[in-house]
């Protein structure tokens, strides 16, 4: 298919409105309405919109629907996210501190900086290069006073690891070789090492999107966890699409059972769900029996 040049103009707020207003959709407060679009993008907003539209091709909408309808959605994904993205900084901590401690003690200190434990040299030394960035531009006081004082050029795997992204973790945990090491990391999560490989490159993915403030809640993940064959918690027996965030919802409830065994994030996500029942959950990928699931029930 040939491409062709984007030529359409910016529309202004009171444009945007109209244009909505001509394809069908209801504002229930116009003024409020143009107020929202003032500080939303409505490139960002229009997402939100798309549940509500009728015709694809013409953009209309479904009759009954309107404006506000939409900003629930917005507001339900923002909490969403919010609610995410603060059980997987528990998350994250752990993995950090599990990766660290167990490379630390089985090889040393500075295990990350010996090549021969890692698959893919080519890809192991744009990690590390990559965390030899990170450690310049930290302006973290331990990093800082350990430039200092000591003459090594990294600090060891403990205070290294905190300061390298989520992302540069990921990947050292990818490339790293296969064996019981790597298994050990996995089985304080109950999972084979695969899984968990999968799992963090799926929470890095999910993170990033919440950093931006992207849609979430309906979105298909281009990122995916994989399914665990054993676990140490129950876990779900409804084989569910792993490429929808209730499936990351799933590891995260997973992840906590040993992180946090009595953290309140099922309560929290019920409660959000209570909170807007106008919410479609089947386009977020929950079963019908997503309640009776092991997973959710696990004391």
């Amino acid at each position: 298919m040939a491409k062709t040049l984007y030529n359409d103009s910016p529309l202004t707020t009171g444009g945007i409105i109209q244009l909505l207003k001509s394809r069908g959709l209801a504002f229930k407060d116009e003024t409020k309405a143009s107020h929202l679009l003032d500080h939303i993008s409505f490139f960002r907003f229009k997402s939100y919109l798309q549940p509500l539209i009728q015709n694809k091709q013409t953009g209309t909408f479904k009759i009954g629907f309107a404006f506000e309808d939409a900003y629930t959605l917005y507001k339900f994904d923002s909490a969403l996210r919010k609610l995410i993205c603060a059980e997987m900084e528990k998350i994250e901590i752990s993995l950090r501190t599990i990766i660290s401690q167990e490379l630390s003690h089985t090889y040393s200190p500075y295990w990350f900086t010996d090549k021969t434990l890692f698959s893919n040299q080519t890809k192991y030394s744009g990690i590390l290069s990559g965390i030899e960035a990170e450690l310049k531009r930290s302006d973290d006081d331990q990093i800082l006073g350990f430039k200092k004082t000591y003459s090594n050029q990294f600090p060891p795997s403990w205070m290294t690891m905190e300061v390298s992204s989520f992302g540069t973790l990921s990947l050292l945990f990818k490339y790293l070789n296969g064996g019981r090491t790597k298994r050990n990391i996995a089985n304080h999560f109950g999972v084979a090492d695969t899984v968990l490989e999968s799992w963090i490159h799926s929470f890095v993915y999910v993170r990033n999107i919440c950093a931006h403030h992207s849609r979430l809640w309906n979105k298909t993940l281009r990122v995916t966890g994989g399914f665990p064959k054993r676990t140490s918690h129950g876990f779900i027996n409804t084989r569910v699409q792993n490429d929808r965030v209730y499936y990351i919802l799933c590891i995260i409830r997973y992840m906590l059972l040993t992180i946090n065994p009595n953290s309140s994030f099922t309560a929290r996500l019920k409660q959000l769900l209570q909170d807007y029942p106008s919410v479609d959950i089947k386009a977020m990928g929950f079963s019908a029996n997503w309640e009776s699931e092991p997973l959710w029930n696990t004391k």
